[in-house]
């Protein structure tokens, strides 16, 4: 479009968590209210985005499943700068600012996701990519529930779980290069789709996902838990990129064998470093964040949380903080 003398157009930048429940978050919204946007993601774990938006005055912003909590800084900024932001998110978000260009949509509930708040403020329009989004975090229960008036089948909720679980497993990485597609080019895949088992059945990205998820899960399945007891368990994965990607979803998997102790996955980094993904018991979905804000680089919410860098020194301590928050 052209722009009259002295008049900018009005940018939508639209910020997004690489994981299922992001892009499922950003796939409803749009839906219902498509418009050109410039997309901002990364890999699921890198949630400080807000630092790459570069937005002027009059300018809309929406924020998807990242902490307010880790973008604090630069949302006030963009506030101040007469910036329109609307956030939907689950995370611990400490004190939420009061702003008239801030839209928040915020519940720390251990029960829902971004999605399904994203759901409820469109007041069920794309419900089965709610439920979708739902799976893959990991909230079988919620997404059961959410998924009633659809009247599904079990082989038709069966397929959403797998859709979820398969587009939050690419998500995770060192980055970008460990991902078989990146956030955003997947977003794109799924865009077109308002009905999630279209896209199952007509895409090449689901057989590719399913296949390497499979290949995947195969070798963490082969690795005996580092440490184990009655209240939580910890493995080890090596440094390698299927270790990167499955980190996640193997933690998620091994929370649904086993829902009354936590899990941590701790995959090694080529800088000798841990990536970390904590779950709390699925029969109390409390503590994993209070564990990885501990940590420098940790953070996420009660039920699944993540730490980006754990040095090795820090082990101990780390099993020592597992021990405090998930005793018996």
């Amino acid at each position: 479009m052209c722009r009259a003398q002295g008049i900018t157009k009005m940018k939508n930048i639209d910020v997004f968590n690489g994981d299922a429940d992001g892009i499922c978050a950003l796939h409803q919204l749009r839906l219902v209210n498509p418009v050109e946007s410039v997309l901002i993601t990364g890999v699921k774990r890198d949630i400080s985005l807000l630092k790459n938006v570069r937005a002027e005055s009059g300018d809309e912003v929406t924020v998807l499943d990242i902490s307010l909590d880790k973008n604090r800084v630069v949302l006030e900024r963009l506030l101040s700068n007469n910036v329109s932001i609307r956030y939907f998110d689950h995370h611990f978000s400490g004190v939420i600012p009061e702003h008239q260009n801030f839209e928040v949509f915020i519940d720390t509930s251990a029960d829902t996701c971004t999605s399904l708040l994203v759901n409820d403020y469109l007041k069920g329009e794309c419900l089965p990519w709610a439920v979708t989004a739902a799976f893959g975090d990991n909230l079988f229960d919620s997404a059961i529930a959410a998924a009633k008036p659809l009247s599904l089948s079990n082989d038709q909720l069966n397929q959403l779980k797998t859709l979820g679980t398969l587009i939050n497993y690419n998500g995770y990485g060192g980055s970008l290069d460990d991902l078989y597609f990146t956030p955003d080019a997947l977003y794109k895949i799924i865009k077109p789709y308002a009905n999630p088992f279209h896209f199952i059945k007509e895409t090449e990205a689901f057989s590719v996902l399913e296949s390497g998820y499979a290949s995947d899960m195969h070798h963490a399945n082969a690795i005996s838990p580092e440490l184990e007891n009655s209240n939580y368990a910890i493995v080890i994965l090596p440094d390698e990129k299927w270790s990167r990607r499955v980190s996640g979803v193997y933690a998620n998997q091994l929370a649904q064998k086993n829902p009354d102790r936590a899990h941590a996955i701790l995959s090694i980094q080529t800088d000798d470093t841990y990536v970390v993904s904590v779950r709390a018991p699925l029969s109390n979905k409390n503590g994993a964040d209070e564990v990885c804000r501990q940590f420098e680089t940790g953070g996420g919410r009660k039920a699944a949380a993540g730490i980006n860098r754990l040095a090795q020194n820090e082990y101990d301590r780390f099993i020592l903080v597992m021990n405090d928050i998930f005793k018996s």
